[in-house]
């Protein structure tokens, strides 16, 4: 199934940014919008809140009404945002097919489209800030262990929907979203998204080989 396809397949309705949202509402959520991308990109340490602040067109004391937590506390909502956006792929993915097989390389096939759209900067939105403050940034340990976490039970639950018995389903998963944040690494350092694309072909044999009850 070509990429294509599987967005074809497995769309869900348009998203509008701003629709129906005040305008202190429609602030808090570009601010977390534009912290989620800055994180993907260049991570924790290197994202300040004047950079967000210009990012989200607002002002910094606009970061602080909404966050008075500061940068650790909109890292910590950012990073929720990025995995729950991130998951609506994976879930787009698996949607797309009613063999597991074929539904696990499309969740390849499609970060392999938007990290190739994104000119290879929009990746994983855990991977950059949840390494390089992991022992340090509890909050941000925990919403990435979330993240993973939740990304491993949707491909969880599609793998046992083909009869893959629950505990062997939960471990295939995680086998799952490691290839893909392999490969994604893979891909976005060198600028091509090969790795992706053959990741998908070894998903789907990898899944297709598995035993079912």
């Amino acid at each position: 199934m070509r990429a294509s396809e599987v967005r074809e397949a497995g769309r869900t309705a348009p998203r509008r940014s701003g629709a129906g949202r005040s305008d202190a509402a429609d602030t808090r959520c570009r601010i977390i919008e534009a912290t989620a991308a800055l994180l993907q990109r260049q991570g924790y340490e290197s994202t300040s809140v004047k950079a967000i602040a210009g990012a989200a067109n607002a002002s910094p004391s606009s970061v602080y009404h909404f966050f008075p937590g500061g940068k650790q506390e909109l890292a910590i909502e950012a990073m929720r945002h990025g995995a729950a956006e991130f998951g609506e792929l994976i879930a787009e993915g698996l949607a797309s097919s009613p063999d597991p097989a074929e539904a696990t390389a499309a969740c390849a096939l499609l970060l392999a489209d938007t990290l190739r759209e994104s000119d290879w900067t929009d990746g994983c939105p855990v991977a950059v800030t949840a390494l390089e403050t992991v022992g340090r940034v509890p909050g941000l340990q925990e919403a990435a262990t979330e993240a993973l976490t939740r990304w491993r039970s949707l491909v969880a639950a599609k793998l046992q929907e083909s009869g893959i018995e629950p505990a062997a389903a939960r471990s295939l998963a995680g086998t799952v979203i490691s290839m893909l944040e392999g490969a994604e690494l893979l891909s976005r350092v060198s600028g091509d998204d090969t790795p992706l694309r053959d990741a998908a072909v070894h998903l789907a044999q990898l899944v297709r080989a598995s035993p079912r009850s």
